[in-house]
């Protein structure tokens, strides 16, 4: 039975359920920690892999589990439901890996899909620049064909999972006067001298390392041109749009948890001689935010869908975009609400809804800003 953009099958629910135990479990007796010493969940990172979930998006001629993609996004659900950081250290070496997965030679596939697939290897994406986040066809670091090799000069900013990775996929310029067009794409091992800077201290996702990425006269193989040259802006592009709906669902992970304990929370406090829960201005509240948290899930799940199906009408671009940006908006106005339900309590760090709140926000960011998904909305619509 195939699964429909509006309902998951009986294999997606045990998957869940098997996931929701294994986070409660395994995943958030870490989470805070991680945030407080801004430091990587390696615990977490050991549990998933035990749980093999390195592989689920990685096809399985190259050592994964082939997962589709609605899986994926149960996993990034449950995962970000009680630890954000660890949900991404799972989706950032899939990021990594799709412009391999889909434009890549054989040789390329088989000599690192399997690494990551075993969680032996973790990888990162490079695209932004200090001046080239959203306008990406700005950068310049460059590449350079130097005899049987390439040679990269520049650096990349905010690159999430950097020192601890162990391939960087990298776009760089081999073209400078062919704008978009000359912009390539290369996978780089990190050991070939890529310099990572200093971690960035960040409000939120403390768990997750982020700094930038240098690469000073880096060489790397001629076959480790990841499709062809010019291709790299396509390769870009194709890459977002098969990993947007995946942090819609980890934003929509967010929400959830922050929804439950708010649950939590009103159901023990009380005010009045009664609990919380039983007053109608804050029930509707929560009311609100189920709804919201829903419409979010139920749009990334269709847009998983998609991809799954491969995308026959052309759709998926758009409704990426929609499903990134409705679920991350919908997981900073839920958490913000989850703060208030709380009251004192929720502005201190002996709840979690402080931190599911300074999480959220990175979803509205990364991997292209919700003013970005805005424009890429309408031009589908008004050309």
């Amino acid at each position: 039975m195939d699964a429909s953009p509006f309902a998951l099958t009986d294999t997606h629910r045990a998957f869940r359920d098997t996931l929701r135990r294994f986070a409660e479990e395994r995943i958030a007796p870490y989470a805070a920690a991680a945030d407080r010493d801004a430091s990587y969940p390696r615990a977490s990172f050991d549990a998933c892999r035990e749980l093999e979930l390195p592989a689920l998006g990685i096809p399985a001629a190259y050592g994964g589990a082939g997962a589709d993609m609605v899986s994926q996004a149960i996993m990034a659900e449950e995962l970000a439901r009680v630890c954000a950081s660890t949900a991404v250290t799972m989706l950032i070496s899939k990021l990594g890996m799709l412009p391999v997965m889909n434009f890549g030679s054989e040789e390329l596939k088989q000599a690192y899909l399997p690494k990551v697939a075993s969680g032996e290897a973790q990888a990162s994406y490079c695209l932004s620049e200090a001046d080239a986040g959203s306008d990406v066809a700005a950068m310049r670091t460059r590449a350079v064909r130097d005899g049987d090799g390439w040679v990269l000069t520049g650096a990349k900013h905010w690159i999430t999972n950097a020192g601890v990775s162990d391939t960087y996929t990298v776009f760089a310029v081999t073209d400078p006067a062919a704008g978009r067009r000359g912009i390539s794409c290369f996978l780089v091992e990190a050991d070939r001298g890529v310099e990572v800077g200093a971690h960035e201290d960040k409000m939120g996702l403390r768990g997750s390392p982020t700094a930038a990425v240098t690469f000073d006269g880096v060489r790397v193989p001629a076959g480790h041109l990841v499709g062809v040259e010019g291709q790299g802006f396509t390769i870009a592009m194709h890459t977002l749009d098969r990993s947007r709906p995946t942090i819609g669902a980890q934003a929509v992970g967010i929400a959830d948890g922050a929804l439950a304990a708010a649950i939590g929370y009103m159901g023990e406090r009380t005010a009045f001689g009664r609990p919380i829960a039983d007053l109608q201005g804050l029930r509707f509240i929560v009311a609100d935010m189920a709804m919201r948290t829903e419409a979010a899930r139920t749009l990334v799940y269709r847009a998983c869908s998609l991809i799954d199906h491969g995308d026959p009408e052309g759709e998926l671009t758009s409704l990426g975009a929609m499903a990134k940006c409705l679920a991350s908006d919908t997981a900073m106005a839920v958490t913000t609400d989850a703060v208030q339900l709380l009251g004192g309590y929720g502005y201190t760090r002996e709840f979690p809804v402080e931190r599911f709140m300074r999480d959220a926000k990175i979803t509205q960011i990364y991997e292209g800003t919700n003013q970005i998904q805005r424009v890429v909305i309408a031009k589908a619509l008004l050309g």
